[in-house]
């Protein structure tokens, strides 16, 4: 097996790699690497590999730093020889037992809200659209508040936020019918149930005490203060398979933004590939959301901040994961020193944060299109 690199002319041969395939050639376009075995090989583009080497390498330091920063501070060696177990008693505790799960679910949470954004961007050949459409923020939400406020129910809050989002989501595909042509009605569904789950939520809110309000308060702007290992653990079991099935998907979703009989032409099972794609991003928000609560904007951002790293139209999974869970991360970690004793809600931050941005792309025409 070898590594080659020459910058030459493209051919018939290579223009098909480009979109996936493997083939046969000695021949290497410039910016790709070519990875060959025996009489096969297949290219591979530098720039997305380069970008994600760079967000992991980005990642693990800003972790470091969430894992180090805070009312008892310690360095970045400090932090790792807790984490190995080499540390003080103290500073083991505030490592791995306060701060390293609070870290994680940033970052498994950051990850699949990104992930199931990038999946329904591609779905909807829209740059805005987002799983959030399609009322799972708001069933979730309503579901774990009225776990909160004691309404008959005894099921843990991150439980009823799951059930609530599989709810919404079993609603829309009920009521809409269809994810092909008749997709319209799909969405038009989800709307109508966020806007009767967040009413739902209003209403127990009025009718309880402050006290029960405020214990409540995190299900409904997004925390990881409040988060659940069970949960977390569930997460991380979905997300890892969710994030490979989406990679496998990721050729036949850029061969959707042609035309429909364009794409069956070349052997794409459309309605196959809309179902599973849908259904991992409902997966992988609804797992989400029963970690950290609704928490806006990741799932718009960070495809778009990877679309504008790798530089390319092809559909940036892992490039997406990497991003959300840096902007998920970044914002806890923002929300936990800024007005230090107090912590705004992880939700607040990228509500402030993205809103100017996600202004910024309502205005602009070129966001409108198909990503």
């Amino acid at each position: 097996m070898a590594l080659i690199h020459q910058p030459v002319r493209a051919s018939a041969v290579t223009t098909n790699a480009l979109h996936g395939q493997v083939f046969s050639t000695a021949y290497v376009p410039k910016g790709y690497w070519c990875l060959k075995w025996g009489q096969r090989s297949v290219l591979i583009h530098q720039r997305p590999v380069v970008v994600n080497l760079c967000l992991i390498l980005l990642l693990l330091g800003v972790m470091t730093l969430a894992l180090g920063l805070g009312s008892m501070a310690l360095s970045p060696v400090e932090v790792w020889r807790a984490l190995l177990g080499e540390g003080s008693a103290l500073q083991q505790l505030v490592v791995r037992e306060l701060r390293l799960m609070r870290v994680l679910a940033a970052v498994a949470t950051g990850a699949a809200f990104a992930v199931s954004g990038c999946l329904m961007q591609a779905l909807a050949r829209n740059r805005l659209a987002t799983p959030g459409i399609i009322g799972i923020d708001n069933a979730a939400t309503a579901f774990a508040v009225a776990s909160v406020v004691n309404l008959s129910v005894s099921v843990a809050p991150p439980a009823m936020a799951l059930a609530g989002a599989m709810t919404a989501t079993a609603l829309a595909f009920g009521l809409g019918g269809a994810t092909g042509t008749r997709g319209y009605r799909f969405i038009i569904a989800g709307v109508a149930i966020g806007a009767l789950s967040g009413a739902v939520t209003q209403l127990m809110l009025s009718e309880v005490s402050i006290d029960v309000a405020n214990a409540a308060f995190p299900w409904t702007v997004g925390s990881l203060s409040a988060r659940s290992p069970e949960a977390l653990a569930v997460l991380s079991l979905g997300l890892i398979p969710g994030v490979i099935i989406a990679c496998r998907l990721a050729r036949a979703l850029n061969l959707l933004q042609l035309s429909e009989s364009v794409s069956i032409s070349l052997g794409i099972r459309v309605p196959q590939v809309r179902f599973v794609a849908l259904l991992l991003s409902v997966m992988l928000t609804a797992l989400a959301v029963a970690v950290a609560g609704p928490v806006g904007l990741v799932a718009l951002l960070g495809p778009e901040i990877a679309r504008v790293l790798c530089r390319h139209r092809g559909i940036p999974v892992i490039t997406s994961a990497c991003c959300g869970a840096l902007l998920m991360l970044a914002a806890d970690l923002l929300g936990r020193l800024m007005l230090a004793p107090l912590e705004i809600p992880v939700g607040i931050v990228t509500a402030i944060a993205g809103s100017p941005y996600l202004l910024w792309m309502l205005l602009n025409p070129a966001y409108r299109t198909q990503p």
